[in-house]
């Protein structure tokens, strides 16, 4: 990815970050200063400033989980920066841990597998304090690269077995079926994965991108602990139907894709350019076309965080914790101090009053490159 050197760079995150670490001792002094909580909020001090998860948790079903977890994803696997080395790596994952993030998510088909090395070699000296989520649903040619799918019970198990030495480890807290194999049942998945489950290799049963439907399906074969899918104040179409199933049968949600790929951390702007093999460059609402219009929305956060002491990616995990006590979050990250200020959104929840303010201003925007809300009611 390059920027237009010709044009102004967009700080916005970064801006926030070096005012932040400036006033750090001032808020220290005063901890109850600056922002103020919301309505509903046990807020003590500035989202900015708290860069510790502390007590809090949440709940995916019956597995309990610190309220954001952090996405490994972009850790190795090229999709959206150059693929980091496990050196780079374990002390940024190790980092989540210290500051009480207890929730990571990987899969097989990142890197392929090198990004399970890398959270595996992490993770290893805490295996027993941790959740670890991975997926699978995908199969690989000679070459080790993604060639379609395949979730048969078989394969499924090939693939744990895969994963388990990849990992270090002899269980799976959270195994999730990646996409959904058109030529599989997927209650013929459930099955195996309760299988697994008997066999200690495996805790809970997850699902990624899956249409209402299709959870139902799944859930009433074996219990579905999780649905991951991505959600964000920009991409809102799990809002159709998904959530309420969620809802429903007691299943945690968990969002990819908080700050939509960095547009709402204020990382990017029309100028921005993006190599041809860089995934950005395939995404909807990064043409700059898209980015001119979606900064409507983004000038929108940015006015309603500097309100509240808050950076605008702060601002958008804070509005997914606050839409459902169920969701958790898995920002993804390289760096500890983008980390650092994930972390803060969570001691910051919004009032019913204030999220339907904010949807009411929302509501008058247009967007584009977002997915059509009749996309959650169907399998991707």
């Amino acid at each position: 990815m390059s920027d237009n050197p010709g044009k102004p760079e967009n700080t916005g995150r970064r801006q926030f970050m070096r005012t932040a670490s400036m006033a750090t001792a001032g808020i220290a002094a005063s901890l109850t200063s600056g922002i103020q909580p919301s309505q509903a909020s046990p807020v003590n001090a500035p989202a900015s400033c708290n860069t510790t998860v502390g007590d809090n948790h949440r709940m995916l079903g019956k597995l309990k989980v610190s309220p954001i977890g952090l996405g490994c994803m972009s850790m190795s696997s090229g999709s959206y920066n150059p693929p980091r080395t496990a050196k780079e790596m374990v002390p940024v994952i190790r980092g989540a841990f210290e500051r009480g993030v207890t929730f990571f998510d990987t899969a097989e088909v990142y890197g392929p597998f090198t990004n399970e090395t890398i959270v595996g070699e992490a993770l290893q000296p805490i295996r027993d304090k941790v959740v670890l989520a991975s997926k699978m649903g995908f199969k690989f040619d000679e070459n080790g690269q993604r060639a379609g799918r395949d979730a048969r019970p078989e394969s499924i198990r090939k693939a744990v077995d895969g994963m388990l030495k990849r990992l270090r480890t002899d269980y799976i807290d959270l195994l999730y079926l990646h996409r959904v194999d058109p030529n599989v049942p997927v209650e013929d998945v459930a099955g195996t994965v309760a299988e697994l489950v008997k066999e200690g290799k495996v805790r809970h049963f997850g699902l990624s991108e899956v249409s209402p439907a299709t959870l139902r399906k799944a859930h009433e074969e074996f219990t579905v602990t999780a649905v991951q899918s991505e959600y964000s104040i920009m991409e809102r179409s799990v809002e159709n139907q998904v959530l309420a199933t969620c809802e429903e049968l007691g299943v945690g949600f968990v969002p990819w894709g908080s700050v939509s790929r960095g547009f709402l951390a204020d990382k990017f702007n029309e100028y921005s350019r993006f190599s041809d093999d860089s995934r950005f460059a395939s995404v909807p609402y990064f043409t700059p076309e898209a980015m001119v219009k979606n900064r409507e929305l983004l000038d929108m956060i940015r006015q309603r965080a500097v309100e509240r002491n808050m950076s605008p990616a702060q601002f958008a995990i804070a509005w997914l914790l606050s839409v459902k006590p169920f969701i958790v979050p898995i920002p993804g990250t390289t760096k500890l101090h983008h980390l650092e200020e994930d972390i803060g959104a969570i001691h910051t929840r919004f009032s019913d009053s204030e999220m339907a303010d904010f949807r009411r201003q929302f509501s008058g925007i247009e967007l584009v490159g977002m997915r059509p809300d009749d996309a959650a009611l169907t399998d991707k």
